[in-house]
Formats: structure tokens, sequence, C-alpha cells
């Protein structure tokens, strides 16, 4: 690793590590078969949350902060379309998935670099998303924890 790439990126929370894979899979499981997404019929759930976790630890591991913002952009995408009802997903996972990339997406304004202002659109949908998903889902929020198991 290089004493010039910046890491700071990485210790603004702990939560997206831990709360987005069994989230995000569970999103992905709901589009299974879907061209050009990930997953295939038939694959376990479990498989997918695992798969999930591995990407996210790739990313933190060996990414940078422009390859993690560009995977919460993909994951802001399967929330706002689940939220608008243009695409199939558990709302309770939509909406935790939402509340994380929105949290993390909040605390960038303080670090340095560009990022707070690169997710300002994301933040916006995301804002909408979470307040249409609440209004569905009278599941408490961030307690997916165990539901792939």
């Amino acid at each position: 690793m290089s004493g010039r790439r910046r890491l700071d990126w990485l210790g603004l929370t702990p939560e997206p590590e831990r709360e987005l894979p069994l989230a995000v899979a569970a999103l992905r499981a709901s589009s299974r078969g879907t061209p050009g997404t990930p997953g295939t019929p038939g694959r376990p759930p479990g498989d997918l949350a695992a798969a999930e976790r591995r990407r996210v630890e790739r990313l933190i591991l060996r990414g940078s902060r422009h390859s993690w913002l560009r995977y919460l952009a993909e994951v802001t995408d399967l929330v706002t379309g689940v939220a608008a009802g243009s695409r199939a997903g558990d709302p309770s996972a939509a909406l935790l998935a939402g509340e994380v990339v929105l949290d993390h997406h909040r605390m960038l304004i303080g670090l340095p670099g560009p990022g707070y202002g690169r997710t300002a659109q994301d933040r916006t949908a995301l804002e909408s998303a979470v307040r249409t998903l609440r209004t569905r889902t009278r599941t408490p929020t961030h307690t997916l924890e165990g539901a792939g198991r």
C-alpha cells in the first residue's frame, strides 16, 4: 500500500461493513434472474449474503474511496428502486440499507475531498426513499441482523 493512499474514508462508521451485506443480499435476491443483476435463480440466500460480505470486505481492504462510493451508489439504486416500486424488494431491507448509506453520506462532510459533494444527489434520493419506506413498514430500523440465518 502506498504511503500516499488516503484511508480516511475507512474510519467513518462500521455500520456499512456490518449491516449492508445482509440487507443488500436480500434486495439482490428479490431481483435474481433480472438481467444485469448479480445472483442466479435457485442460489440460496445465505450464499448471496456471503458473496456480498466478501465484496464489501474486498472493497474495504483493497478498494479506494471512489470504488466504495460507486458501491454505495449501486446500493442507493437498489433502495430507491424498491421505494419507487420500480423493482421488487423487501421494504425492511431497503429501509435498513437506505438509512445506513444515508448516515454514511452525511458523515462525509467531515472528510477532506469531494465525497460529500459527489454524494449530494444520492443523499437527496435516499432521504426521499427512506421517508417512503418508513411509511410502508412498521419494522424498527437496523434490525435485519440474523434474518439471513
